[in-house]
């Protein structure tokens, strides 16, 4: 075909417009303009008018990036430009791929493969901001309950006749972090319902755009079509006319055998020559050579005003396909593309958004419960607010004040009195801690310095002396540290069996009067060693306890290390407070050893080997009466359980 023939012709009136706008500089062809007003004035487009939307530039067809906001434009026939506006980000990639266009081109099917891929980007689009939806309705109502219980209860406790003092404090101060975690929740809930309409708009003008795309495609499909099948009658037109002129030059040149009927061949399927003959008249009609010339004028006018049409329809159709496959389906199939890419890449933003928030807002309520203490905030965290409640302190201003304002309207019975009216004298003032003389069996007043060690509860002990560590595991430990880090098999070998009841007798009668720096017990410091671990194994229960004897068993059973320290660790936070405070001092002592262990040869396995049953202590006997099965099983992992913080360098 001449390269002049190659024109827009049949676009002129269909995408005159389109083919000058910006469309055709973002798919990287030139405009196509008509070639002249004399090739173009008398031929009708087939095609309807275009209503192609816009393609956008790649960068366009994500919509996220740096310097730019989600923008969503759709443009249809009857609709206005709708723009869907949210927050930056560069979450998402927004590069567009153009060998997945140039595939698409290529196949027979890109057309409908991306209408129902867009189809199934709008359900999950829809799905995920009905999610939102939902979630922003829990969170609302969440945060919106917490934030009326907290002021309910505030104003409650304020008109009630509850406690006052520090407990008041710290309650107000409770209610006011509930307070601010449901601000928080309420503010979260407000963000998701903004996702999910934003995502609900997406979907719905991405609906529109790829309505209107599959309209217009499916009106280009069919015009192209419909010249097709104009081609075709005008070519059949033309094989009947040729048909009609070939037999009459036979006729004319004498070959026929017979004047009035002429069997003819079909064409194409289409009606026999002789009918088509009989349109134009008689062939030969008596054989004058006027009317036979005149006939043979008639037939090859209609022969080339057929031929020319067919030619102009040939043009015309191969112009229109050229340019659609070209041209326009290019241009389709691109903003079909960069349709699925934005609802897809929309879709992702909000949802990794959504992520975001939800991680903001649960390190902000960790924030709001326990204050970072780096920024200079002076915030209670409440943990901390609750301990700061002081019980004691509060009940002896509570005692003050009722004592002041009812102590003479509310008299109980006489105290003192004479004795003949039946008082006895008064009783003594109890003073625990004091050193007031008593009586021993043979009349002689001493000191009352006796405080059992040996054998008492370890709550016990601390209350009674008001002490964070025990005073005799103090003591052992600082004189072991002193003189008994390099000593050769430090607490692995035992000290002599007299010299350890004697200590022991010794500390379990006046603690205070014992002096470990002197010879008699620097000089073997395995005697000081053996009493405090007699100290541990005569607790009433051992360090561990017997209720957490099994969770720590269990929990040295995790083969993972990382899990196995977490659950170990959360295992001692279990314990109480005054088992907790004494195991934190004596691993700290231990680690004092263990740092040593190139002299006394006390490496973690060997410490571990010696403290395991000493911490442990005996099982606890079941319904029998009898051990628990499984003790000697269990005693690897007692020792690993009890010495597994010890590995750390820093103390709890």
């Amino acid at each position: 075909m001449p390269e002049d023939i190659y024109t827009s012709r049949a676009w002129d009136n269909a995408d005159g417009t389109d083919s000058q706008g910006p469309s055709s500089a973002s798919n990287g062809r030139p405009p196509i303009h008509p070639q002249g007003s004399s090739e173009s004035s008398g031929t009708t487009s087939q095609y309807p008018p275009s209503t192609s939307p816009q393609p956008r530039l790649s960068s366009d067809s994500g919509g996220m990036s740096a310097s730019s906001k989600w923008q969503d434009t759709v443009i249809s026939e009857n609709h206005e430009s709708v723009s869907v506006t949210t927050e930056p980000s560069t979450l998402v990639e927004t590069t567009f791929d153009e060998s997945v266009l140039r595939a698409l081109c290529d196949m027979d099917c890109g057309v409908p493969l991306l209408l129902d891929r867009i189809k199934q980007s709008m359900v999950s689009c829809r799905e995920a901001s009905v999610f939102l939806k939902k979630r922003a309705v829990i969170e609302e109502e969440y945060g919106k309950s917490l934030q009326k219980l907290s002021r309910t209860t505030s104003e409650v406790y304020s008109m009630n006749d509850g406690k006052a003092g520090t407990f008041v404090t710290a309650w107000q101060s409770t209610m006011r972090i509930h307070e601010v975690m449901g601000e928080n929740r309420a503010r979260f809930a407000q963000r998701l319902n903004e996702m999910s309409e934003e995502l609900a708009t997406i979907a719905k003008e991405v609906d529109k755009t790829r309505k209107s795309t599959k309209e217009l495609s499916t009106r280009y499909e069919r015009a192209l079509q419909e010249a097709e099948g104009l081609t075709e009658k005008s070519k059949t037109r033309l094989d009947v006319s040729s048909e009609e002129l070939e037999r009459l030059l036979l006729q004319k040149e004498g070959e026929a055998s017979k004047d009035n009927y002429v069997q003819a061949k079909p064409v194409g399927g289409k009606r026999a020559i002789g009918k088509a003959v009989a349109k134009g008249g008689l062939l030969l009609k008596g054989k004058n050579p006027g009317n036979i010339q005149r006939q043979e004028d008639e037939i090859r006018a209609r022969v080339s005003a057929a031929s020319d049409s067919f030619r102009k329809a040939v043009i015309d159709t191969q112009a229109m396909r050229q340019e659609y496959f070209n041209f326009q389906l290019p241009r389709i199939l691109r903003a079909l593309k960069e349709c699925s890419d934005e609802i897809d890449l929309g879709t992702q933003y909000h949802l990794t958004r959504y992520a975001f928030l939800f991680e903001s807002i649960v390190l902000s309520d960790g924030s709001t419960l326990v204050p970072p203490k780096d920024d200079g905030s002076t915030a209670l965290g409440l943990k901390t607010a609750i301990e700061m409640i002081d019980n004691r302190g509060d009940f002896k201003t509570y005692m003050q004040n009722y004592a002041y304002a009812h102590g003479n309207n509310n008299r109980g019975p006489r105290r003192e009195g004479p004795p003949e009216e039946g008082f006895l004298p008064p009783l003594p003032s109890h003073h625990p801690n004091s050193s007031t003389p008593s009586n021993n069996s043979n009349g002689v007043l001493t000191p009352d310095k006796v405080r059992p060690t040996f054998g008492v509860d370890l709550g016990e002990q601390m209350t009674r002396d008001d002490v964070d560590v025990p005073p005799i595991m103090r003591k052992c430990c600082e004189a072991i540290e002193k003189y008994g880090l390099e000593s050769q098999g430090i607490y692995r070998l035992s000290g002599t069996t007299s010299k350890v009841q004697k200590l022991k007798q010794l500390l379990d009668k006046d603690l205070d009067s014992v002096d470990l720096d002197s010879p008699e017990w620097s000089s073997d410091i395995n005697n000081v060693t053996s009493v405090l671990k007699m100290w541990l194994r005569e607790l009433p229960e051992p360090l561990m306890t017997f209720t957490l004897q099994q969770s720590f068993i269990e929990a040295a059973k995790i083969e993972n290390d990382r899990l196995r320290h977490i659950r170990l660790h959360e295992r001692v936070n279990d314990l109480p407070d005054p088992n907790y405070a004494t195991l934190k001092y004596l691993l700290g002592h231990l680690y004092q050893v263990y740092q040593h262990s190139s002299a006394n040869s006390m490496s973690v396995q060997n410490l571990a080997i010696v403290f395991g049953p000493t911490l442990f202590g005996s099982p606890a006997p079941n319904t029998q009466g009898t051990a628990t099965n499984g003790v000697i099983a269990d005693a690897p992992y007692q020792n690993m359980a009890s010495f597994a913080p010890a590995c750390r360098k820093t103390r709890y």
